[in-house]
């Protein structure tokens, strides 16, 4: 039975949970009226659903080594331990970082790294990690640390021998507060035999992000799209997210926070990849068109979505909060990975850069902390002001 993109529409309104083919048809659109009508919908789901706000987080990337054992197809970051521009910072290095990150006004470090099998202290890979963060939390204990993929968690467990949930337990002791959803790429092994075969698999990144929640951890989320996946797969994917999240609040206990889409830049990526995919930036009206659709098949599980300025430009992601976002994202103050990749949205951002894109669309800004809690009241927006100078002028009618 054919279903019409308004009766979809009509049913993401009503608050039903679309179904995945509900999905591929609204990915599946190309005529203007019918993509106006998706972003239309998204904006107002996302509207009645976490309302007019856009949020920011005053954060910092620290990627602590490119060394990696790894070979993804789309990563132009990793390096071999005895490249030239190989790198592992030292404890120093991070906890000048850090107290940079926190002299900025930093409530977050974001830390990841590539798989370095060097990183063993005492023998353990696990006491490498939960050192590097305990020395940074005892430092600064006022810092939430946001730190180490799916994949990196899977990497200390291989190495050591031990069960994801002690390695998630320790990280937790240790001062990790959530992890990042990275490493997703698309929950589709077909695809992530061509981009990432060395990578963990769909079922066992669903089966830590699981492991990290049961353990009280929360997690984002993310998909890389727009290189070789198809609109099935895209919609497979946050159906995975979805059901995850729901298995998650059920149990009460770690969640999702948010989704974030990160579109492939191809500029410096491996050739046979990039050539595959035919294009080195993003096409923002694919990456729109996506958005909209994921605020409509995941917002009732999934409140939070974020555009990715590094992928997209601060234009670029600036445009997506009319197509269901509702989050900027961080200032991150260094971002390295998808730069090296040939990104053009820059390596940081001001807070007055995330503000003045906010208020660009007229919407009021907050600034927020890891899990989406206001550390400032919302801004006003434009219009908002001049209600206000019309209200308190008494020579205006």
């Amino acid at each position: 039975m054919i279903v019409s993109v308004e009766a979809i529409l009509e049913r993401a309104l009503a608050s039903y949970d679309l179904t995945e083919a509900e999905g591929v048809t609204l990915l599946q659109q190309r005529e203007p009226v019918a993509i106006a009508q998706i972003r239309q919908a998204a904006d107002q789901l996302r509207q009645h659903q976490v309302g007019d706000t856009v949020t920011y987080v005053v954060n910092r990337n620290i990627n602590f080594t490119n060394i990696c054992e790894q070979h993804c197809s789309f990563c132009a970051f990793r390096r071999d331990g005895d490249d030239r521009d190989a790198y592992w910072l030292d404890q120093t290095q991070l906890l000048e970082k850090a107290s940079d990150a926190v002299a900025r006004g930093a409530t977050e470090l974001c830390i990841q790294g590539g798989l370095n099998p060097a990183a063993k202290c005492q023998g353990r890979s696990l006491t490498y990690y939960t050192q590097l963060i305990a020395n940074l939390r005892d430092r600064f204990p006022q810092l939430h640390f946001h730190a180490f993929s799916p994949q990196e968690i899977q990497f200390i467990a291989r190495e050591d021998g031990l069960s994801y949930a002690y390695v998630l337990a320790a990280l937790r002791d240790a001062g990790v507060g959530s992890l990042p959803g990275t490493a997703a790429e698309i929950l589709d092994d077909q695809v992530r035999r061509i981009i990432c075969p060395e990578k963990i698999n769909s079922a066992t990144w669903l089966e830590i992000v699981a492991t990290a929640h049961q353990q009280g951890l929360p997690t984002t989320s993310t998909m890389l799209c727009g290189h070789i996946e198809t609109v099935e797969q895209q919609i497979h994917h946050l159906a995975q997210l979805r059901s995850l999240q729901q298995q998650a609040l059920e149990q009460g206990k770690g969640y999702i926070t948010e989704l974030i889409l990160l579109p492939f830049v191809g500029q410096m990526a491996p050739k046979p990849l990039r050539q595959r995919v035919g294009r080195d930036q993003p096409v923002l009206s694919d990456s729109l068109q996506l958005t909209a659709v994921a605020r409509l098949f995941l917002g009732n599980w999934i409140r939070n979505h974020q555009p990715s300025w590094v992928k997209l430009g601060l234009a670029g992601a600036t445009e997506a909060l009319r197509w269901g976002c509702n989050d900027i994202g961080g200032t991150l103050m260094e971002e390295h990975i998808t730069t090296m990749a040939g990104a053009q949205g820059g390596t940081c951002q001001s807070v007055e850069a995330l503000q003045a894109a906010i208020r660009s669309c007229d919407r009021p800004y907050a600034q927020r902390d890891t899990l989406y809690n206001w550390r400032t009241p919302p801004s006003l927006s434009q219009r908002q002001v001049i209600a206000v100078n019309h209200s308190l002028d008494p020579l205006i009618p």
